[in-house]
């Protein structure tokens, strides 16, 4: 006898779940750090918003990097190059707005571009002195990079080990092409000293509130994409991609298709993640290109639990906060115990945190499921007419 299954569609209970813990735990901290006095016991201080704020940027990229990696089966070791463009995008935007703020008084060109002796606005900075624009380009250029790289590389049928690889000369190409002056981009030092955005100061409590209630927003908008993603039936095309690729293709389907959309769909989200991340760290130059930067989302990813909807989340805010913690009082032992977390991952949690919860919450109760199905929701054999005696 054939069993079917039911296949559920749209974000599940576990993501809704997911959601709204995230809802309410930034609200909440946003009352406790603007309703609250500095003297009282409920009071999150400035700096706790800011680095929370920057780690909900990261749990962003970790999301983006899982649709990839966890459900298509794509490891990018280069998903920090998005990140990065998604925040040159927002930090031209900002460093515009200083107009005559900044030390030279140059009401047109950034600072760096008078000490530099530029004689006029490089023609790729028009239009960002408007906040559309830039939040724009912040999708935009991504998404192009992603597609133009994309479509070169899976349409060759480059995969696994060697697609990697390419990922990562991708990042560092970028890096290295960011660290020249000549580029318009402030070389080295990169883009800072920001003033406002959106015409208010950024270094107020309620401007930086803001940005941290909006990185929640963002958040969760993306869980709910993936989840709609993942869950549709393209997600099982997905899915059926990064399992059998060449049966899928013997199927009459065009795995190259479902890989360039989800690659491309998955650097727009990146960067925009670097768009919020740049206004609340203050700062974006080329080392957020970095080869190591891009290896490190690929540890939150795997630490949280690749193919789960909140895994990456956890993964990155695990990651970042012990990070925070070791570096502040261990600084010169942080990368050992980075790469000893990474390697007993892979060892006793292949599955990560929110995987191999999931599997032993199943595994309790004695339910027999999909091992591709979101944490929480499970799917049940539906009852079969019995066959005439």
């Amino acid at each position: 006898m054939v069993t079917s299954f039911n296949t559920a569609t749209g974000p599940g209970r576990g993501t809704w779940i997911s959601v709204a813990t995230i809802t309410l735990l930034a609200i909440a901290i946003a009352i406790a750090n603007l309703g609250f006095p500095p003297d009282s016991a409920l009071h999150v201080p400035d700096y706790a918003v800011a680095l929370l704020g920057k780690f909900l940027c990261y749990a962003m990229l970790a999301v983006s990097l899982n649709l990839v990696w966890g459900y298509c089966g794509i490891l990018s070791l280069g998903h920090s190059a998005f990140f990065a463009l998604g925040g040159y995008a927002m930090g031209m935007y900002l460093m515009r707005q200083i107009g005559t703020r900044g030390v030279y008084g140059n009401p047109v060109l950034p600072d760096f571009m008078v000490f530099l002796n530029y004689k006029e606005l490089p023609w790729f900075w028009y239009g960002f002195d408007q906040f559309w624009f830039a939040a724009l380009m912040a999708m935009f250029v991504p998404g192009l990079l992603a597609f133009v790289f994309g479509w070169l590389a899976f349409r060759s049928r480059v995969s696994g080990v060697y697609l990697s690889i390419i990922t990562q000369a991708m990042t560092y190409a970028l890096l290295l092409a960011f660290f020249r002056n000549d580029m318009g981009f402030g070389g080295n030092n990169g883009l800072t000293d920001f003033k406002d955005i959106l015409g208010f100061d950024i270094q107020t409590r309620e401007t930086r509130a803001a940005l941290f209630a909006t990185s929640a927003i963002f958040l969760c908008l993306f869980l709910v994409i993936t989840a709609l993603v993942t869950r549709s039936r393209f997600g099982k095309l997905m899915i059926a991609t990064r399992d059998a690729e060449s049966r899928t293709r013997f199927l009459g389907y065009r795995p190259e298709k479902v890989k360039l959309f989800v690659w491309t769909l998955s650097a727009v989200m990146a960067g925009i993640a670097g768009a919020l991340y740049v206004p609340q760290v203050g700062i974006i130059n080329p080392g957020e290109f970095a080869p190591a930067n891009s290896i490190e989302v690929v540890i939150w990813t795997a630490v949280g639990g690749r193919g789960t909807i909140i895994g990456p989340v956890i993964g990155a805010f695990l990651v970042n906060g012990g990070k925070s913690w070791f570096t502040g009082l261990f600084p010169e032992v942080w990368l050992f115990v980075l790469g000893a977390l990474f390697v007993l991952t892979t060892l006793f949690l292949p599955k990560g945190v929110i995987g191999t919860l999931r599997e032993g919450w199943i595994a309790k109760r004695g339910i027999r499921t999909s091992k591709h199905l979101e944490d929480g929701e499970l799917a049940l054999p539906k009852p079969q007419p019995q066959a005439a005696e």
